[in-house]
């Protein structure tokens, strides 16, 4: 059956495993992280790679994977992703949202298809293909899998950034989730701002500043005049910020810069386009650079309708595939960055 159970005959392996993650309910409120775990524990076995978890708060694991360079020393690539997907409104779905059931297309129906289970094993299958060549990477690379990011974050990432065991990775450059791109170009997103939130059945109001558009002088005016409106509605109105995040660091696109230059070159080498755009949403990426390590989210996803958080979340099982051959590039691409003068 394509619905449900063993792998269809002549599937290929990525897309079974794929599905079987999918089949996961690791969905809000109740996610079932303990099964989730097991299957990364698996993952980590297959791999024959070590990994480490550490609770950052209770019921919260980040896991992380580990395969090791030839020169540890230099800073490590992380490769992030979350396990964790937003709630399903069953009614609205052609399928059981949670039976990664494939249709005559090839579309994969699920909840975490596009955000971003296809991530996690684009990362997982782009490894086992580089070490099954052989391939010796010169930094080390970290495959992270963290809680809660789909709940603003703040119980799992946050934490975690601030936590000695981080500063243990030594990371240089981050990878994270971006979103699909409908048209032939794949988006890169270098940089966001405040995540949406809802926040005890009060008026929530979501600002968004480009930083292209604001600096901190300004949000702190525009801070004043909330203050200003509050005031002028009355005495009992008050405003308080559920995640207010004022941190202004941007990943650098330029052309000289070691980490952009490997990226934007190993897509070059297989005719990729790319357009860069600063994420409106906010991923955990926004905790990697808030601790000053350049972060840039990328989702292999072209040709694809955006539905993360939607019904009828889908991806082809093409274009999933292609996506593994992608990280199979942009892996050692991104581990070959040379020494800087900082980290001789």
């Amino acid at each position: 059956s394509t619905s449900k159970g063993s792998p269809t005959e002549g599937e290929d392996p990525s897309v079974s495993l794929f599905r079987e993650f999918l089949r996961l309910k690791t969905v809000h409120p109740e996610p079932d992280y303990d099964a989730a775990l097991q299957f990364l524990d698996r993952m980590a076995q297959e791999l024959g790679l070590p990994m480490k978890k550490i609770e950052v708060c209770p019921g919260r694991v980040v896991s992380i994977m580990t395969w090791e360079g030839s020169n540890p020393t230099l800073k490590s690539i992380l490769l992030n992703s979350h396990s964790d997907v937003v709630p399903v409104f069953q009614e609205h779905w052609k399928y059981d949202a949670f039976s990664a059931f494939k249709d005559a297309e090839g579309n994969i129906y699920a909840r975490g298809s596009q955000d971003m289970k296809c991530v996690t094993i684009q990362y997982i299958q782009a490894v086992r293909r580089l070490k099954a060549e052989g391939q010796k990477l010169m930094r080390t690379v970290h495959l992270m899998f963290v809680p809660d990011e789909e709940v603003g974050g703040h119980k799992g990432m946050e934490s975690f950034v601030k936590h000695p065991e981080f500063q243990k990775l030594n990371i240089g450059f981050a990878l994270d989730e971006g979103l699909a791109n409908p048209d032939e170009a794949f988006t890169v997103f270098y940089g966001e701002r405040n995540p949406w939130c809802e926040y005890n059945m009060h008026p929530v109001y979501d600002f968004r500043h480009p930083i292209t558009l604001h600096n901190l002088k300004e949000d702190l005016e525009f801070e004043g005049q909330i203050k200003k409106w509050c005031k002028e509605a009355g005495e009992d109105v008050t405003y308080k910020f559920a995640q207010k995040h004022m941190n202004q660091n941007v990943t650098s696109t330029k052309e000289n810069d070691p980490w952009w230059s490997a990226f934007s070159g190993a897509c070059k080498a297989m005719n990729m386009t790319l357009e860069k755009e600063i994420f409106p949403a906010a991923t955990d990426s926004r905790f990697i650079r808030a601790v000053g390590i350049p972060a840039i989210g990328f989702s292999p996803m072209n040709r694809t309708p955006i539905l993360l958080h939607d019904h009828n979340e889908f991806l082809n099982e093409q274009i999933f595939l292609k996506g593994i051959s992608v990280y199979e590039k942009l892996i050692p691409a991104l581990a070959s960055v040379p020494a800087h003068p900082a980290e001789a």
